[in-house]
């Protein structure tokens, strides 16, 4: 890279770098980019030495249908939900909150980074209720209580989080990650929420990358079916945390620092949803007001 190229991107990326110091993000790290995530964590520790406050959330379902195997247990899903009996939850526990969490954790300090991983049942940070109960000991978020994210971030750490939460009788539930990361962005008002998968983005009707959504346009094509399978819960969780942040975005985790392209470029690499018709130019929209979609926040 010659000195103008060099120029060209401190250009382009300083004015979103001097945007986001002191602000909070969500970013969502999912199963399906888990092997991938070598860049993403490096760009999580960049943010964080830049004075960004990173929220880590991530998902791990691969590897949890792995070890279900490994002891003759055959996964089952309802809606894109996992069934989740109280061995598999004993397993949920252990490879969420053990394995994934604490690699994660490993990985970022290796990079540099100061991090705590963390569930939603420390310090009681997400409660749950039963979503159904075909679907056994998988939970729906009704309160998040932001203070144990508040002393690790005022703190210098980046928390890490593994979507379990405490049920209404004490014992832990397992949550959908992309609502789990939907829930705390919304909560924590954070500026943007981003949830890296294993597509481009989201794509219309002749596979084409969009760029640019509004709340309304994604209704739309969920409507008209042009978003459909998998994609559905991902923009989903995007309009959820629309209830407390600016901006969702959808990017993929397995293109090399993708979330550093994302936060810092005018183009972006991935697909912005947004509640107006807010553009990657105008990132001076008015700030959004209110809690998440379905969580009673118990302290801000």
């Amino acid at each position: 890279m010659g000195e103008s190229d060099v120029a060209f991107t401190l250009a382009e990326a300083l004015p979103y770098v001097s945007r986001y110091i002191g602000k909070t993000i969500v970013v969502k790290l999912g199963g399906s980019a888990l092997g991938n995530h070598d860049t993403t964590l490096e760009d999580v520790v960049i943010c964080q030495r830049l004075g960004i406050r990173v929220v880590l959330v991530h998902g791990g379902g691969t590897a949890i249908s792995g070890w279900l195997k490994r002891i003759g247990k055959q996964p089952q899903f309802v809606r894109g939900l996992r069934v989740t009996d109280d061995e598999t939850m004993d397993l949920v526990i252990m490879t969420l909150a053990g394995q994934v969490n604490k690699q994660l954790v490993s990985e970022i300090q290796r990079h540099g980074g100061r991090a705590v991983g963390i569930c939603g049942i420390d310090g009681a940070m997400l409660r749950a209720r039963q979503l159904d109960p075909d679907l056994g000991r998988v939970g729906e978020v009704q309160a998040v209580d932001l203070e144990p994210l508040a002393a690790l971030t005022s703190s210098g750490y980046i928390p890490v989080v593994a979507p379990i939460a405490l049920g209404e009788d004490g014992r832990a539930l397992n949550l959908n990650a992309d609502t789990a990361a939907a829930e705390l962005a919304a909560a924590l008002r954070a500026e943007k929420a981003i949830f890296l998968t294993d597509v481009p983005g989201v794509l219309d009707a002749d596979g084409r990358l969009i760029s640019e959504l509004s709340e309304g346009q994604t209704k739309a094509l969920i409507a008209e079916k042009v978003i459909s399978g998998g994609m559905i819960p991902k923009v989903e969780a995007c309009l959820r945390a629309l209830a407390g942040v600016k901006r969702s975005h959808i990017i993929d985790g397995r293109v090399a620092h993708a979330l550093i392209g994302e936060l810092f470029t005018d183009r972006g690499v991935g697909t912005m949803i947004t509640r107006g018709q807010i553009g990657r130019l105008d990132e001076q929209g008015e700030e959004v007001r209110g809690g998440t979609g379905n969580a009673t926040l118990a302290r801000a």
